[in-house]
């Protein structure tokens, strides 16, 4: 507007001589339907020329100007995102293979423990012995092969071979494989003949992290009570309390530094491929985990 003043050579401004009053010149300003400033005129001292431009035009103007300027931000904003899918990409690509090596490292070691494993577990069985360093080795190599199996079942996915068990001979076993390892832990268990239909590897892989988590994790004088209402298996158990119970069964979560993180998610991933419902309280120091048996219990 101000270079229409000098030229008047635009035909997008209009103009109108008005009675000078105290108004400020060159300034931008608008009304109900215009937007102008306001310059001298000629050599007058009691005109001033009102320079004016549409108002609606200008509105019409701007919405343009803001629809070139979103278009704009969402273009470069694409194209931003892709380059930085594609730099994290390329970046992250060298880490990737060393988890995948790392993976296939693991599972290697795991197929190659199993035939050691297997051949002590069967000489133990062979070997009459019963005195305390027999059944110290004895516990000591049942210890190695359930963390063998749990890593083997954290790293395969579920057969779902499916059999008949009673609920009661396996947690008797597990109980069985525990408490000599905790002596200072009491047992409260509590457990109906309830039949099975199931995956028994998978599952005696949930009740094994559990009880595993439900020792490691208690009170020096502290007890575990594991009992079978209906179609739920119940474990209680004391503890020095949980500061974060709604991250316990995600992968390589601890809640100090004891444990690899992955004994619950294995809990988690199993209950979901048997199609187990799971809830977890957390009253004080008290920790109460109800496994909902009716998908898997024989009627």
């Amino acid at each position: 507007m101000k270079n229409y003043s000098l030229s008047f050579d635009d035909e997008r401004f209009d103009i109108d001589i008005i009675v000078k009053k105290k108004q400020a010149l060159y300034e931008l300003n608008e009304d109900n339907n215009t937007l102008f400033i306001l310059v001298p005129f000629q050599d007058s001292q009691e005109d001033l020329l009102k320079i004016l431009y549409p108002k609606q035009k200008y509105m019409l103007l701007l919405e343009e100007r803001k629809m070139e300027l979103l278009l704009q931000f969402f273009f470069l904003s694409v194209i931003a995102t892709l380059l930085s899918l594609l730099a994290a990409f390329y970046t992250l690509k060298p880490l990737r293979n060393s988890l995948r090596l790392l993976e296939y490292f693991i599972k290697d070691i795991i197929h190659d423990l199993n035939t050691p494993l297997t051949s002590i577990l069967i000489n133990l069985k062979m070997i009459d012995g019963n005195d305390e360093e027999w059944e110290s080795i004895s516990r000591s190599a049942k210890n190695i092969s359930m963390l063998h199996q749990n890593l083997d079942c954290y790293l395969r996915e579920v057969h779902n071979n499916e059999e008949r068990f009673l609920i009661s001979e396996l947690i008797e076993e597990q109980v069985g494989f525990f408490a000599p390892l905790y002596g200072y832990l009491t047992w409260n268990v509590d457990i109906k003949e309830n039949l099975l239909f199931t995956d028994r590897m998978a599952f005696t892989r949930i009740v094994y992290n559990l009880l595993s988590n439900a020792c490691k994790y208690n009170t020096s004088h502290g007890y575990i009570t594991i009992q079978s209402v209906k179609d739920t298996l119940v474990i209680t158990n004391d503890s020095y309390g949980i500061s974060r119970p709604d991250k316990l069964f995600e992968r390589f979560y601890k809640e100090n530094e004891r444990g690899l993180g992955i004994g619950l998610h294995i809990v988690e991933k199993l209950c979901k491929e048997l199609g187990i419902a799971k809830t977890l309280s957390v009253e004080e120091n008290i920790v109460t985990l109800t496994l909902f048996l009716s998908k898997v219990t024989t009627k």
